[in-house]
């Protein structure tokens, strides 16, 4: 039997909950608190060791969970060459030269994630990267993971040229003579150069998976939503599961591809049968993703109203991208829905969020009323009309708070892209809340950073870290800051079905799973500015001290 007994600071329980002064857990579950948990643990102490964990004046709550990200991109991220801290192109191109040289034999050179608003339009030179590397293939991802910057090379093994056609759901940028110009956009155009280069070995997919799963240990997570998974991803979590080195538990969004949905659907009830008959408390795969729309950046987000720019000023394309056509988003939201799956659907765009919202009200009117907890990520622009629709239909926004400032992506790609009057309606997480929906938080990492304290800095401020602007960019979407730990916690955890769990977890009451994060200070207490700094000192995962700070 292994006990714990949590004192000497601040337990909180979420918010609402009352705090309590100490904690006892019992073989990863918790028993007691105050008064009954220090007598449990005297009694404890007749017949084994207790663990004593003075919390020093710190602060203990439920564990963080990320509601969208994806960890595999983020993990594989460490396997080539390092950009993502590059700040100009010639930086970049040294990284990738390095890199190359110092593995002579990568056939294809993998790289992620540029800064896609170092150059005008975010638009790049293969050229650039032949300086580097001429005689093999780079691919580099752009950080939002919806942009692809290649080299010539990777381009000729590709089979791209100037007769190539711009695929489904997707763009070749190009020079004015029509040659590819290095740029390719959205999956459409992104999978041309990743099926060339084909699947990542396996040993780099296991190191990835340990390394992502450490790095959230490291910041207070313990569940997560990995929101784009392929068939062969899934034979690499059950393979990790299998070995016993997945470090925190992982949900599997299963992707759905609109140019071949209708033979997905059975590989999708597969693949979660297989996962489940693996019994791994470390991993489910109950969610199937879709796309609405691409990203503002881009201007492949699905928009009500035209771009302000212009770069596609033809036809429909003012309005961004429609990934899928007519009603076949909602026959595919009402299929996977009726197969049991909870759906999980990207839209950034109004329009996309309103076609989300329609997909899933119709599945809810086709299939009957079920606890089904449906995810709309993102939600960067949501028109006034549909506001109130995700409490109605019982949606969870499943936002990313560290995108709420006006740091230079929002700055130098997004508010000219959508005038200042519709910038200003972003990232509505106040409202929503509000609105009695459920608002949970995720990080999307890598595409941004994964530490839930970055994005609770910003989600109580709307300010960068330099605190600009003063009093907060749309102060009236101020989240407090109770609400914000609980959107990067309890929420999330209802996101996660946790109640629903052999032994439930994300919130702190006895006969729940101990998924506990210690941090240094109640960040309560903190101001704004300061809150990204607070030391995680220690992260539990069913009573188990899976991370501990150095001291």
């Amino acid at each position: 039997m292994t006990t714990i007994h949590f004192s000497g600071g601040t337990i909180w329980r979420g918010a609402g909950a009352p705090e309590a002064r100490t904690l006892f857990v019992r073989d990863g579950v918790v028993i007691a608190f105050d008064d009954e948990a220090d007598a449990a643990a005297d009694a404890a102490l007749e017949t084994t060791e207790v663990g004593a964990v003075d919390l020093g004046g710190g602060f203990l709550m439920p564990s963080f969970g990320d509601g969208h990200a994806h960890p595999l991109f983020g993990g594989l991220e460490a396997e080539g060459p390092a950009v993502r801290d590059c700040r100009t192109v010639d930086e970049i191109v040294a990284a990738v030269a390095e890199y190359a040289a110092a593995n002579p034999d990568a056939e294809w050179i993998v790289g992620a994630s540029y800064d896609p608003s170092l150059v005008e339009e975010g638009l790049f030179d293969a050229h650039w990267l032949d300086a580097a590397v001429a005689d093999r293939p780079v691919v580099l991802r752009a950080y939002d993971y919806h942009t692809v910057w290649v080299n010539s090379r990777a381009l000729e093994l590709a089979g791209i040229d100037a007769e190539t056609p711009d695929p489904v759901l997707g763009e070749i940028m190009r020079r004015a003579d029509g040659t590819p110009l290095g740029t390719l956009r959205e999956w459409g155009a992104v999978e041309l150069v990743l099926d060339a280069a084909g699947v990542r070995p396996a040993d780099e997919r296991m190191r990835a998976l340990r390394r992502a799963g450490e790095y959230y240990l490291e910041r207070g997570v313990t569940w997560v939503q990995d929101a784009w998974v392929e068939p062969g991803d899934v034979d690499s979590y059950l393979e990790a599961a299998e070995r016993g080195i997945l470090p925190v538990r992982f949900n599997l969004a299963l992707y759905a591809d609109p140019r071949r949905f209708a033979a997905q659907l059975p590989l999708m009830r597969e693949s979660r049968r297989r996962v489940a008959e693996l019994g791994s408390p470390m991993l489910t795969a109950n969610t199937v993703k879709f796309f609405a729309d691409g990203v503002i950046e881009s201007e492949t987000g699905a928009l009500l109203e035209p771009y302000c720019t212009g770069l596609h000023d033809h036809g429909d394309r003012k309005l961004g991208m429609t990934v899928w056509q007519g009603d076949d988003l909602a026959d595919a939201v009402r299929a996977v829905d009726a197969a049991g799956f909870q759906v999980h659907i990207h839209a950034i765009g109004d329009a996309a969020v309103r076609e989300a919202l329609d997909a899933i009200e119709r599945a809810i009117d086709a299939n009957g009323p079920r606890d089904r907890r449906p995810v709309v990520a993102h939600a960067q622009l949501v028109d006034d009309a549909d506001l109130a629709r995700f409490a109605e239909l019982g949606v969870i926004a499943c936002m990313q708070p560290l995108w709420a400032q006006l740091d230079g992506l929002m700055t130098v790609l997004t508010v000219p892209r959508l005038g200042q009057e519709r910038a200003d309606r972003q990232y509505r997480m106040r409202t929503i809340d509000d609105s009695g929906a459920v608002l949970s938080f995720g990080s999307d990492w890598p595409v941004s950073s994964g530490a839930p304290l970055d994005g609770l800095a910003i989600a109580v401020s709307r300010q960068t870290a330099e605190g600009v602007p003063a009093g907060g960019w749309t102060p009236a979407e101020i989240l407090p800051v109770d609400r914000a730990l609980d959107a990067y916690s309890t929420a999330v955890a209802h996101q996660a079905f946790a109640d629903e769990a052999s032994t439930p977890w994300g919130r702190i009451e006895p006969g729940v799973s101990a998924d506990l994060v210690h941090l240094a200070r109640d960040p309560r207490d903190v101001p704004a500015g300061e809150l990204a700094g607070v030391p995680v000192l220690a992260t539990y995962l069913a009573g188990s001290p899976r991370y501990r700070a150095a001291t």
